[in-house]
């Protein structure tokens, strides 16, 4: 099974990092397959025949084994992500460069209603949500996103170890990658 694991909080102003090459070489030496990383902010690919909850509880403990870092871990399916992009709103992952197009992904352990409801309402004009399969698509326009409501809650609410972002250019590129 192909997976694709996102790393939330990882390299960013010099907090929690972790070398994605040695991480790499850590989970090849641990039997997985095929691993890929894709940029600095913790996105790998790999193949494995471990179940999803063994494949967390591994990263978890060679992020703290390894790189003493301690940080939320989403997983899911490559062909569960082919699945969540072709169902994606049209107004999402344009060619827009005056629109920023991103895919929030939901730990499991909480619902995609909930964050919407500690992130409240979008800001009108500027934002667009639509959940899917629960995960929240989620576009603002570049020149105001700071009066975005969601993101200036995204990193200062209680539900921020909650979720992981990545753009829609990210996203398309690690399914891309896992084919």
């Amino acid at each position: 099974m192909k997976y694709i694991i996102l790393l939330r909080g990882v390299n960013i102003s010099g907090k929690n990092k972790v070398n994605m090459s040695m991480l790499k070489e850590v989970l090849v030496s641990n039997g997985y397959l095929n691993v890929l990383t894709y940029l600095n902010s913790g996105n790998i690919i790999l193949e494995s025949n471990l179940d999803k909850d063994k494949i967390t509880n591994d990263v978890i403990n060679i992020l703290n084994d390894e790189f003493n870092v301690s940080v939320p871990v989403f997983i899911l399916e490559a062909y569960k992500l082919e699945g969540i992009l072709n169902n994606s709103p049209k107004w999402w992952g344009t060619s827009n460069k005056e629109i920023y197009d991103n895919l929030i992904f939901i730990m499991p352990s909480v619902t995609a209603s909930e964050i919407c409801d500690a992130l409240g309402e979008p800001s009108t004009d500027i934002e667009n949500i639509c959940v899917y399969d629960n995960v929240i698509f989620w576009s603002f326009e570049l020149k105001s996103y700071r009066k975005a409501n969601w993101w200036i809650r995204t990193a200062s609410t209680s539900i921020k170890d909650d979720i992981t972002i990545r753009t829609a250019n990210t996203v398309k590129k690690l399914l891309e990658m896992s084919k």
